[in-house]
């Protein structure tokens, strides 16, 4: 029987694949056979991550600067995507922003950074990318979302899980939109994972106990917890998938 999980041959474009969770995925993007090209806005950042995910994968790895609140720049993405291979089979949208602010004083200029990035961010990247999918009838596409897409939080977080809720409808809308082309989009949605922006919380063991306390599988998430279901989404595993959020949250949001 055909390995319905593998990805060779096909291209994969990871949005903020320098990042903790968008490296993991293009790693394990590039592990089951794609040709992956990591973007986001910083080159130096890129070319490590690149150069990492190389060495352990021995993979093709682009990395490509790109802006994804800049429809100028995402058009110049796809045009270089598509010199270099001709086609884009997969698109990750792994670039994501918080910022922590009491709902009371929440600054408007914070509310439209995070809100360009996580929501028009992405749906930037979902149209300039779809197209290019709508030509082939062919694609997948997976937006990394967050438990906070169904369930709120406290300590500053109404702007993120705002976005997180719309990320949650941008990806059921055009899961509807784009069936007719044979476009597939879902998304991922993890609860807290460590990364190195998170890394503090795993560090203080009092503070990393209070948080596995919340999640019934009691331990914390970590970057490669995202891929597989990254992965089973890209691949002709899902090919009767669309408009789903898979939860990758030990458990959070069975309560």
């Amino acid at each position: 029987m055909k390995d319905i999980f593998r990805l060779d041959g096909k291209v994969a474009v990871v949005m903020g694949g320098a990042g903790g969770i968008g490296k993991a995925l293009a790693t394990g993007i590039s592990r089951y056979g794609a040709k992956a090209v990591i973007a986001s806005r910083n080159m130096e950042a890129l070319k490590k991550a690149a150069e990492d995910i190389g060495k352990e994968t021995g993979g093709e790895i682009t990395p490509l600067t790109a802006d994804v609140t800049d429809e100028g720049s995402m058009e110049r993405l796809v045009q270089a995507v598509l010199k270099k291979h001709g086609t884009v089979d997969i698109l990750v949208n792994a670039m994501g922003l918080n910022i922590k602010r009491d709902a009371f004083d929440y600054p408007m200029e914070d509310w439209d950074k995070i809100f360009n990035i996580n929501v028009k961010g992405t749906m930037i990247a979902c149209k300039h990318f779809g197209r290019v999918m709508k030509e082939k009838k062919q694609g997948k596409i997976i937006n990394v979302s967050s438990v906070r897409e169904v369930r709120g939080y406290t300590g500053g977080n109404a702007g993120y899980c705002a976005t997180k809720g719309a990320v949650g409808m941008i990806t059921k809308t055009l899961a509807l939109e784009w069936a007719p082309y044979n476009i597939h989009v879902n998304a991922i949605g993890p609860s807290l994972i460590i990364t190195p922006g998170t890394i503090h919380i795993q560090q203080n063991p009092e503070l990393a106990e209070k948080y596995k306390a919340a999640v019934p599988l009691g331990k914390l998430g970590q970057p490669q917890d995202c891929v597989g279901a990254t992965i089973f989404l890209a691949s002709p595993a899902s090919d009767f998938i669309t408009g789903q959020t898979i939860f990758i949250d030990g458990g959070l949001t069975a309560s």
